[in-house]
């Protein structure tokens, strides 16, 4: 039977503490011998000892990273340039390129053969890849773009499914220097416009559509609907895979094939020497209000920061076969299906699909049938799994994973626990990621080899990460005190600024906390603790934070004690507005299957937080349904159970919600 997850709430004196609700985890699970003895960083000492070095001398811990992990065209010059923070510059003067690093330097090892990727459609085809057959499509497809007058400098939007060509186009603009814009393909025409007129979008890669969820999800009109009218006068070409083959409209001197164009080019293509600094892509992130930002990584940095976290946390070995869900459309699919592990030379899945009705065991069966060895998805998806019970994990031979991880959000421990039996068997390691669009890659997490794991915790920072929980003056705050997760030093990876904004990329980033030293130190958002033990507990967005009556309560951790609940399957808890507290607490949750809603379960459920937490943390509110608002990504939409727990009209844009059905349900 799974423990209960102890929870308790430190009432802090200081009434500007950020969270002061406090999440505690008794259960330590210390790394495998058999993991130790054959992990890259096999025991805690050698993780301190390089994190030690890293902090002691950054410049030759960098540097030798660098030189070490990636080629070069031209040696780097100069390390870091500070000189003008928060602008940073990495490996100025160098000359490299990411195309090169996950492909062409693998061409003259035993990895030419290797498979570097498989990939299978939600119908069931499959297609593989070794690195030398990536290699020749990526250059064919530089070729094509060259011949529809892309060049270097050129950004390139993507709108695309989860297909090979996603991918591949983006190796093929890192190779010839033409930044890549990819744009979520579960984003509307409004969306994409958005995008395509504030990047100065010279082109874009489409399809036909996509399969999700046993029905073809057509995305080419979309383009057409935002390019309409003229709107975005940059754009001069459209490349269409054909995916779904439905009919769709070719625009005369603006539309190409990929079948027609790509296959007849030269499978040789030189890749281009970019600048350290030069810019890789920018991605979009999108905010209930406002304008998204335009996060803009450059080259050099980026691919190491990539490159390095995926090798450590993973602690990649020549035979995995590896799996991360997300799709290519964000970051960790930027950074964990492509870039970090092609440079890397490991072996990357990617899945059109997605578990539904027809197939709840898809994902375990991919597992089965690909004898994948390293699983990677989201605390959301997980806990999907966990409403359905183990009868369906059960019946699939998942005895070759030998790692998994999480990531997108913390893990409430209920889950950790689940995952870690019912997915991994009891013997797999987790590693809960912590990091963001901004920072390029993974920043605090578990190294499987060398990190005793608390659930739900992500753990320790990464060598060369200097991360710290603050007030709002910039100081540290007490073990197990509630604060802003920041991070002190630069890092490769970081995003370099907000694209065409560089004063919203200082305000929204660097200026949001005021140390009293005057120095500038990286926030986005979290709110976080550190226990005892150094540890740190990430508990969501500041935003997330709810008053209630003066004491100031982290959802998580309700939504954990709503979770530990042996009826609860899900839980997302938000705020709303009440003139007597300040705030009043309203819980949004999917029971267990075979479990029905009644008044009685509802006091007991808060009753349940009362006594996990404290009574001041007991939801007035709770209301139940079968599934809750999510992306197709699987984030909960919380601003959208804001808006309903408030009574207030759904605002912004809803186009990446997965099932609209939800909200009437809710409504209800």
């Amino acid at each position: 039977m799974l423990e209960r997850t102890v929870l308790f709430l430190s009432m802090a004196s200081d009434s500007n503490s950020s969270i002061e609700s406090v999440l505690q985890e008794q259960r330590v699970f210390p790394p495998s011998s058999d993991i130790s003895k054959r992990g890259q960083i096999g025991s805690l000492e050698t993780y301190q000892r390089m994190f030690n070095d890293a902090k002691k001398d950054p410049e030759k811990f960098w540097r030798e990273a660098a030189l070490k992990e990636l080629s070069w065209f031209e040696p780097f010059k100069k390390v870091l340039d500070w000189s003008n923070p928060p602008f940073a510059r990495w490996f100025d003067g160098g000359k490299t390129n990411l195309s090169f690093n996950c492909l062409d330097r693998h061409l003259d090892s035993d990895k030419a053969d290797k498979y570097a990727l498989i990939w299978e459609g939600e119908p069931g085809d499959v297609r593989r890849f070794t690195y030398r057959e990536l290699y020749h499509e990526v250059c064919r497809t530089a070729n094509a773009l060259k011949a529809l007058g892309v060049g270097k400098g050129d950004l390139v939007a993507l709108y695309m499914p989860m297909i090979p060509e996603a991918a591949i186009a983006m190796l093929a603009c890192a190779r010839i220097g033409a930044p890549h814009s990819v744009v979520f393909g579960g984003f509307s025409s409004e969306a994409l416009r958005d995008r395509l007129v504030d990047g100065e979008a010279k082109a874009v890669i489409t399809a036909d559509g996509g399969y999700r969820k046993d029905k073809a999800v057509p995305l080419k009109p979309a383009v057409d609907a935002a390019l309409a009218d003229n709107s975005c006068p940059s754009v001069q070409s459209v490349l269409v895979v054909q995916r779904t083959k439905e009919k769709i409209h070719m625009e005369d001197g603006r539309d190409s094939w990929w079948h027609e164009l790509v296959p007849t080019q030269k499978r040789e293509c030189q890749a281009e020497p970019m600048d350290s600094e030069a810019r890789l892509f920018v991605l979009y992130t999108s905010g209930s209000t406002g304008k998204p930002k335009g996060v803009v990584h450059t080259t050099a940095g980026y691919n190491l920061w990539a490159h390095l976290t995926f090798q450590w946390i993973f602690d990649i070995r020549e035979d995995d076969v590896y799996w991360c869900t997300a799709d290519v459309g964000w970051i960790t699919g930027h950074s964990y299906i492509v870039y970090g592990p092609l440079s890397n030379g490991a072996t990357t899945v990617m899945y059109e699909g997605a578990p539904r009705p027809s197939k709840p065991g898809a994902f375990w069966e991919l597992i089965q049938k690909h004898g994948i060895t390293i699983f990677y998805t989201a605390p959301t998806a997980i806990r999907a799994f966990m409403k359905s019970g183990r009868s369906v994990p059960d019946k699939y031979d998942m005895t070759s994973l030998r790692l998994l991880g999480t990531v997108g959000e913390p893990i409430n421990p209920e889950a950790w626990i689940w995952y870690r039996e019912v997915i991994g068997g009891g013997r797999c390691p987790i590693v809960d990621t912590w990091w963001q669009t901004e920072t390029g890659g993974v920043m605090i997490s578990p190294l499987p080899g060398a990190t005793p794991t608390k659930p739900g915790s992500a753990t320790l920072p990464l060598p060369g990460i200097e991360a710290d929980v603050v007030d709002e003056k910039g100081h540290s705050v007490a073990p197990d005190e509630g604060g802003y997760l920041v991070i002190r030093r630069p890092w490769p990876g970081m995003m370099r600024t907000v694209h065409g904004n560089k004063q919203r990329f200082r305000e929204s980033y660097w200026e949001y906390l005021r140390p009293e030293d005057g120095s500038l130190i990286y926030f986005a958002g979290d709110g976080a603790r550190r226990d005892v033990d150094g540890y740190f507990w990430v508990m969501g967005r500041v935003d997330d934070v709810i008053n209630v009556s003066g004491h100031r309560l982290g959802t998580m951790e309700i939504e954990s004690a709503l979770v530990s609940h042996n009826a609860v399957s899900e839980a997302a808890v938000v705020g709303r507005q009440d003139d007597l507290k300040g705030e009043g607490i309203v819980a949004f949750v999917t029971l267990e299957s075979g479990r029905e809603v009644t008044e009685s379960l509802l006091k007991e459920l808060r009753e349940h937080v009362g006594e996990e937490i404290g009574p001041i943390a007991r939801p007035d509110e709770i209301r139940c349904s079968d599934a809750l608002p999510k992306t197709r990504s699987g984030k909960i939409m919380r601003r959208i159970l804001r808006a309903l727990a408030s009574g207030e009209e759904i605002s912004g844009d809803t186009s990446t919600l997965e099932d609209r059905s939800v909200l009437e349900k809710l409504r209800s």
